[in-house]
C-alpha cells in the first residue's frame, strides 16, 4: 500500500510578514486552511496512511487540527524538520515510515483541482516500479524544476530554476515514486543552494530510464500558494467555483464519507460538533440528498 508524505515545514520567507507568527500552510486559503488541500489530494489518491513533515513549533498545531486522523478514516503520524534543506530531505525523515512501500510526496503549498485529476492519481498503480511526476505548463517557468520533451513526447531533461527554461512545463510538488527513493536520497549531497534536491532524485530515475511524466493539461488546476498574489489568487480560484457550485473543494468529512472510510452517522456526528456555519450545513446537506 501507498504511503503518503505530506511537507508542511519551511520558513514561508516568500510570505513575510505573514509567516511571521504562523506556519504558511495554515494560512486561509477562502474558507480552509492551505493544509486542507493537498491533504485533500492524498485522500483522493487512495492514500490512507500519512506522514506529516513539520517545523518543531509548529507540530503541535497540525496535531490539534487533525489528531491521528481516526476521525476521517485515515492515519496520520508526524515528524519534525529541524532544519528545512530542501524537498528531497523529506525521504531522509520519512525513511523508516515509508519502508519498502511505495510513497507520494505532496507539498503542503501545492493545490490541485479538476474533473482529471481523479483519473490521473488512480492511473498509477501501487506496485508502479520508478517514478511518476506532474509536469504543467506555466507563464515563467524559471521559477520551477522545467522539464524538457523531444517531438514525441519523450523526457530529454530536468533543469531545477534554470535562467533559459527549455520549455514552459514545470514540474509540481506531487511526486510518485517507488520504495528506492529511500536509497536514492540517502546518497544525496547539498546542492550549491545547500539543499537536498527533488531534482536530483527525479534526474536519478530519467537516467534509468523509470521516470514517467504526466502531462497536466486543461482540465486540472495546479497552484502553488507560495506567494502573496499566489496565495490570493487561490483563494479567488476556490472562492468562485465553491460560489457557483455549492460545493466545497478540499472538504476532507466528505472525501472520507464518499470513499466510505467513515459512514453517515459518522458523517452526522462530526457536523453536531461544529459551531452553526456553512461547512455544517454542508456536512449535513450530504446525508440529506443522498
Amino acid at each position: 500500500m501507498r504511503k503518503g508524505i505530506l511537507l508542511a515545514g519551511g520558513n514561508g520567507s516568500r510570505l513575510y510578514p505573514i509567516t511571521k507568527g504562523v506556519n504558511k500552510h495554515l494560512l486561509q486559503i477562502y474558507d480552509k486552511p492551505m493544509i486542507y488541500y493537498p491533504l485533500s489530494t492524498l485522500m483522493l489518491a487512495d492514500v490512507r496512511d500519512i506522514l506529516l513533515i513539520t517545523n518543531v513549533s509548529d507540530i503541535d498545531t497540525f496535531k490539534k487540527l487533525f489528531g491521528n486522523g481516526n476521525y476521517l478514516g485515515i492515519n496520520i503520524k508526524y515528524e519534525v524538520q529541524e532544519k528545512p534543506e530542501g524537498v528531497a530531505q523529506a525521504f531522509i525523515i520519512a525513511k523508516d515510515f515509508i519502508k519498502d512501500n511505495p510513497s507520494i510526496l505532496i507539498l503542503g503549498d501545492n493545490i490541485f483541482h479538476g474533473n482529471q485529476l481523479i483519473k490521473q492519481l488512480k492511473n498509477i498503480p501501487d506496485d508502479n516500479k520508478g517514478a511518476s511526476v506532474f509536469a504543467y505548463p506555466v507563464k515563467d517557468p524559471e521559477r520551477y524544476g522545467v522539464v524538457e520533451f523531444d517531438s514525441q513526447g519523450k523526457v530529454l531533461s530536468i533543469e531545477e530554476k534554470p535562467q533559459i527554461a527549455k520549455s514552459k512545463y514545470a514540474l509540481t510538488g506531487l511526486y510518485f515514486f517507488d520504495s528506492s527513493v529511500i536509497e536514492k536520497s540517502s546518497k544525496l549531497k547539498k546542492s550549491s543552494r545547500n539543499e537536498f534536491e527533488i531534482t536530483s532524485i527525479n534526474k536519478e530515475y530519467l537516467d534509468e530510464g523509470s521516470l514517467n511524466v504526466v502531462k497536466m493539461g486543461r482540465g486540472t488546476a495546479w497552484l502553488d500558494a507560495g506567494t502573496h498574489d499566489a496565495l490570493h489568487d487561490a483563494s479567488s480560484y476556490i472562492k468562485t467555483l465553491q460560489q457557483r457550485q455549492g460545493l466545497i473543494i478540499g472538504c476532507l468529512e466528505e472525501i472520507s464519507w464518499r470513499k466510505g472510510w467513515i459512514t453517515s452517522r459518522d458523517l452526522i456526528s462530526i457536523a453536531k460538533s461544529l459551531k452553526n456555519n456553512f461547512y455544517k450545513e454542508y456536512l449535513f446537506s450530504l446525508v440529506e440528498n443522498k
